[in-house]
């Protein structure tokens, strides 16, 4: 496992020109992660891929911990770009298990990366690294809206807090060959019916 250098906080990019250079970074990492796995990848081939010196690198990714976790951020951030709305007459939690769903088969669609990108999110101390955080607000904004909550009460947070986690461990299990796809999808939707049954609005549905 990577361990996360004992260095300064890590430098966010401010100007277009950093910004752009940031996100070289990200692609340039998931290219080389979904090739060969995390123990296997090197800064310097990410620098070298990326077309950056490897100085800018460590500034903003003091660690392969840093930079797989904001790799997993970027993606998250594109995909709820694209989230589809609900369909018609879906129950919330449904839409949820939707989303869900589809997010996973993104995923698994490169599984060396999404091994990568889970161990080091779930090894992450938030304290240290800004994108966990990063992952945890916006996975809860997306479900949050797909369930029609503007105002979430303490119960909503922890739910979707514990269906977080739950949805990591059923993707760990898929990625390791434990479960089939069709079961990690089965697994999905009766988590997000069983974890979200006591959301705040969930009496709303049911007139």
């Amino acid at each position: 496992m990577p361990r996360i250098a004992e260095v300064r906080a890590p430098a966010e990019p401010s100007s277009p020109e950093q910004r752009a250079r940031h996100l070289r970074i990200l692609r340039a990492a998931a290219r080389l992660g979904s090739e060969k796995g995390l123990e296997r990848v090197q800064m310097h081939e990410v620098a070298k891929e990326a077309g950056v010196a490897i100085a800018t690198l460590y500034r903003y990714f003091p660690s392969k911990i840093h930079l797989f976790t904001a790799v997993m951020a970027e993606q998250i951030d594109r995909f709820d770009e694209s989230v589809p709305r609900p369909k018609p007459g879906t129950a919330p939690e449904d839409a949820v298990a939707d989303v869900l769903v589809l997010a996973s088969r993104q995923l698994l669609s490169r599984p060396t990366l999404a091994t990568a990108m889970l161990q080091c999110a779930n090894s992450a101390n938030a304290a240290a690294v800004a994108d966990a955080g990063r992952i945890d607000m916006k996975f809860r904004r997306i479900v949050l809206r797909t369930l029609g909550i503007a105002e979430p009460t303490v119960v909503d947070v922890t739910l979707i807090r514990l269906l977080m986690q739950c949805w990591y461990g059923v993707l760990q299990s898929g990625l390791n060959g434990r479960v089939s796809v069709p079961d990690t999808e089965s697994d999905i939707r009766i988590a997000c019916r069983l974890l979200l049954a006591p959301r705040s609005n969930a009496a709303a549905r049911t007139h």
